[in-house]
């Protein structure tokens, strides 16, 4: 199998970090707007032939037993790749072996003006034997290489084979599919009745008294944090192919990369900055609640008021401390010391970000938590 050399440009990088949840976003709303979809989708067909037909799992999807077909083609390349490794690692031995042996005839050999003796003769005899050994076995692996990588490149052209007509038939089959499902549901629905969905108690959360409360300043505060929040969610969804290529990169074409981890963790690094303040709007925070589930609303609203306190400070050190952390990175152009050399200072500049989206959540469910305490009622 040829070997991958991509690096991820840093333009990409961050390109894909900013357009990606636009695209989503449309989708999304799009979606909404065609209502639940029935049946297979065309789309996620062709995405599971993107990510995993190489498992044949596009097939699965539709319910076609022909998925199973692509599984001993994908093993036989798993197989033979990992021979080829072997095989590289018998040349590289073999290939020393050689060079060594060669080095040994010439040191064997006699120099100009000195006269062969019988230990001389001997000595050069048995380099040359050994040089000629080697380079049979030097030759052998050569050769089995060779054949192994043809074997591994044929079963790669089958497999693109295989993905590529599926691609041309894919609308065809996610058409019968969902003719096929239709029938399903209209035979079900007419004999069996839908069973109840059982509602799910999210014990320990959406305990906060101030979710259903709303003012147009609390509202404006928070329609920010929602809107960053949605937006930065979509980045795990990027994982899924980034994780995809390094799979197949390190397992079929033995090239590993560095790029993939680093680019992921300093990703999900900026998610939990800028998702922070969205999670503390939507009461998804861990909470010790021994004391403070019993509370009536008006109880809670006075507890968190007086935590509250706590929680300003550390904002309020967070965002100071956060923005020199920042601002020295970018005055530095700080990049990261592996090979990748992506910039940093992006990534540091969202922890004063974030903390000061948690800053504006903070003055939101304060100023909610003083009405629900003022309006005893409430």
């Amino acid at each position: 199998m040829p070997s991958l050399n991509l690096v991820l440009p840093h333009w990409l990088y961050w390109g894909t970090l900013g357009i990606f949840p636009l695209i989503a976003f449309y989708l999304v709303a799009r979606q909404k707007r065609r209502g639940v979809p029935e049946g297979p989708s065309l789309f996620l067909g062709y995405l599971f032939w993107l990510c995993a037909g190489f498992l044949g799992l596009h097939r699965f999807y539709l319910r076609s037993g022909w998925g199973f077909i692509f599984i001993p083609v994908f093993l036989a390349i798993l197989y033979t790749t990992a021979q080829i490794r072997d095989a590289r690692e018998d040349l590289s031995r073999t290939r020393s072996d050689f060079e060594f042996a060669q080095r040994s005839v010439s040191r064997a050999e006699l120099r100009p003006g000195v006269a062969a003796t019988a230990a001389t003769r001997e000595r050069l005899s048995k380099a040359q034997a050994e040089e000629a050994k080697a380079k049979a076995e030097f030759d052998r692996a050569t050769s089995e290489l060779d054949w192994r990588e043809m074997v591994s490149r044929g079963f790669a052209l089958l497999m693109a084979a295989m993905l590529l007509l599926d691609a041309a038939l894919l609308p065809g089959l996610v058409r019968r599919t969902r003719e096929r499902e239709a029938q399903s549901r209209a035979a079900a629905e007419s004999s069996i009745p839908e069973p109840a969905i059982p509602e799910v108690v999210l014990a320990g959360t959406h305990e906060d008294p101030t979710l259903q409360l709303h003012t147009p300043v609390t509202d404006a505060l928070e329609w920010l944090n929602v809107r960053v929040g949605e937006f930065v969610a979509y980045w795990a969804v990027i994982s899924i192919f980034v994780y995809y290529y390094e799979v197949i990169a390190r397992y079929l074409f033995n090239s590993p990369t560095n790029w993939v981890h680093e680019s992921m963790f300093l990703m999900f690094g900026m998610q939990y900055m800028l998702a922070g303040a969205f999670a503390y709007r939507e009461d998804q925070h861990v909470r010790v609640d021994i004391f403070y589930a019993s509370f009536s609303p008006r109880g809670k609203a006075i507890a968190d008021i007086f935590t509250s306190i706590f929680f300003f400070i550390f904002i309020g050190t967070m965002l100071v401390t956060g923005y020199r952390f920042a601002a020295d990175a970018i005055g530095l152009g700080e990049v990261s010391f592996t090979e990748w050399a992506v910039q940093y200072w992006p990534v540091k500049l969202m922890i004063p970000v974030g903390a000061a989206l948690l800053l504006l959540q903070g003055i939101s469910k304060l100023i909610k938590d003083i009405m629900i305490v003022v309006r005893a009622g409430a």
